[in-house]
């Protein structure tokens, strides 16, 4: 390796990291690069000891949106930890539940164009990109023959909704297949929340 420039992180580190932001709730990466520094049970969990270091939250965060979106390793976490599961018999597979809850998208709600007009030619970001590549796919819109109200320029694929009965926002829909068993997630799928689509 060169001299110059950051030195390399490891993968397991980085994973581990995504898993206390995401059962932490903590959504921002500077945050939880500071959060894992001073937080004596994260650095146990990453393995870190005392002294180790922490990752630049730029370094984690071009890791985080090249490497690990371009990738199916976090699926691959989560079969393994299914297969687990399974093996340690935790799963029964006799009796099933199906969940959806929605997410709330990072897109600003003021932004929104009508659906009807599509989205503004002049939009080449990387999340309207994917939106483009997977539109005819049942989970992220063939699945519905209704137009959306809105459409987020920042991110195409969130969906226009005021199911909680507030305000409307734009939000994703999280889909999981519950092993009743011993309440295992052994699936789970995100996609557009297409309200008169779901059965």
């Amino acid at each position: 390796y060169s001299e110059t420039g950051r030195p390399s992180i490891d993968p397991e580190l980085m994973i581990r990291m995504l898993l206390i932001g995401y059962c932490m709730g903590i959504r921002s990466e500077r945050r939880l690069c500071e959060e894992v520094h001073l937080n004596l049970a994260y650095r146990w969990f990453c393995r870190l000891g005392l002294d180790g270091a922490v990752p630049d939250h730029s370094t984690f965060s071009k890791n985080r949106h090249g490497r690990f979106r371009d990738s199916d390793l976090l699926r691959e976490v989560f079969e393994m930890t299914v297969t687990r599961c399974i093996e340690e018999g935790l799963v029964g597979g006799e009796g099933f539940a199906v969940d959806a809850s929605l997410i709330k998208a990072d897109a600003n709600r003021q932004r929104g164009v009508p659906g009807e007009n599509g989205l503004p030619p002049n939009i080449v970001n990387h999340a309207a990109r994917e939106y483009l590549e997977v539109l005819d796919e049942a989970a992220f819109g063939a699945a519905s023959s209704a137009t959306p109200k809105y459409l987020s320029p920042a991110d195409p694929a969130a969906r226009w909704t005021s199911a909680h009965g507030g305000q409307a926002f734009f939000a994703y829909s999280t889909n999981y297949l519950i092993d009743l068993a011993n309440a295992v997630i052994v699936d789970v799928e995100a996609t557009t929340a297409i309200r008169p689509a779901e059965v």
